[in-house]
C-alpha cells in the first residue's frame, strides 16, 4: 500500500513489513504513532534502529530525504538485535551503538551500494535470523491476547506466567509492560476503525474503550492530539514509518 512518498510490501522476513519513504514537504513533520513495533532504518547511508514508542514521535526531517525500513512485529526485533527492547524505548539510535562499528559500516556500505537497498536490508536480517535464537513463541500469544482485548491478568493466565514474570519478559520483548502494550494495540485498533469511517462513538465500543470520552483521553495521552487531528495529520500507513 502507499500514500504520497510511502510504499510498503510484505517482507521476505516473515515477521516484518518492508517499506520505503521519500519525505515530502507536506509530510516532513507527520508524527509517528506508537504501534508496538521496532524498525531497522537506512537513511543517508546509515543504519539505525527505531525503538518502541510510548508517545507520538515527532521527527525533524528534511524534504526529499529517502528512507528504507523493516518494521518488525512486536517482540521480534530484540532477538535479532541482541538487546532488550526497553533499552531502546522512545529512541532512534545508530545500529553501531548496538553492534560493532566495523561490522555496521560494512553492512551500511552493502545497503548503500545495492541496487535495491531494501532487499539488501532483508538479506542482512534473514542471515542474522539464522545466527540467533528465535523470539519466544509465548510473546506472540501475549500480543494476540492483548490485541483481542484480553485483560493483562487473563493474558498472563493464558500463557502460564505470573504477573511479575509477564511484566519482566514484556519489558525485554516489547520495551514496556503488558498494560502499556495493550493501550498501544487498542489505539491502533481504534485508528483503523476511525480511518474506515466508523463513528467515534462506535469506534470507542469496537476498540474496547469504556466510552467515547475514554477514547478521547487515551488518544490525546498517547499522541498528544485529539482524534480528529490525528486522523488529519496521520491518516495513512506512512505514519508508521519510524523516521528518525
Amino acid at each position: 500500500m502507499g500514500a504520497g512518498g510511502y510504499r510498503e510490501r510484505p517482507s521476505r522476513f516473515a515477521s516484518a513489513v518492508a517499506w520505503t519513504r521519500t519525505v515530502t514537504a507536506r509530510d516532513a513533520t507527520v508524527p509517528v504513532l506508537p504501534d508496538g513495533c521496532m524498525d531497522l532504518l537506512w537513511v543517508g547511508g546509515r543504519l539505525m534502529v527505531a525503538g518502541p514508542d510510548t508517545r507520538a514521535f515527532r521527527p525533524v526531517v528534511a524534504a526529499d530525504t529517502r528512507y528504507a525500513g523493516l518494521r518488525f512485529a512486536p517482540g521480534t526485533a530484540p532477538a535479532l538485535l541482541g538487546v532488550p527492547a526497553a533499552e531502546l524505548r522512545d529512541q532512534r539510535v545508530e545500529l553501531a551503538q548496538i553492534w560493532s562499528s566495523a561490522s555496521v559500516r560494512q553492512l551500511a556500505d552493502q545497503v548503500t551500494e545495492a541496487s535495491d537497498p531494501l532487499a539488501a536490508m532483508e538479506a542482512i536480517v534473514l542471515r542474522r535470523a539464522t545466527e540467533v535464537p528465535p523470539p519466544d513463541p509465548v510473546l506472540r500469544r501475549v500480543v494476540s491476547a492483548l490485541d483481542a482485548g484480553w485483560s493483562v491478568g487473563a493474558t498472563a493466565a493464558a500463557v502460564g506466567l505470573n504477573a511479575r514474570l509477564l511484566h519482566r519478559r514484556s519489558l525485554a520483548a516489547f520495551g514496556y509492560g503488558p498494560k502499556t502494550l495493550a493501550r498501544v494495540l487498542r489505539l491502533q485498533r481504534a485508528l483503523a476503525q476511525a480511518r474506515a469511517g466508523v463513528s467515534f462513538a462506535a469506534t470507542a465500543v469496537g476498540a474496547g474503550y469504556a466510552d467515547q470520552a475514554h477514547l478521547a483521553r487515551e488518544v490525546r495521552d498517547l499522541t498528544g492530539m485529539p482524534l480528529g487531528q490525528v486522523l488529519t495529520r496521520s491518516g495513512t500507513a506512512a505514519d508508521q514509518a519510524s523516521v528518525g
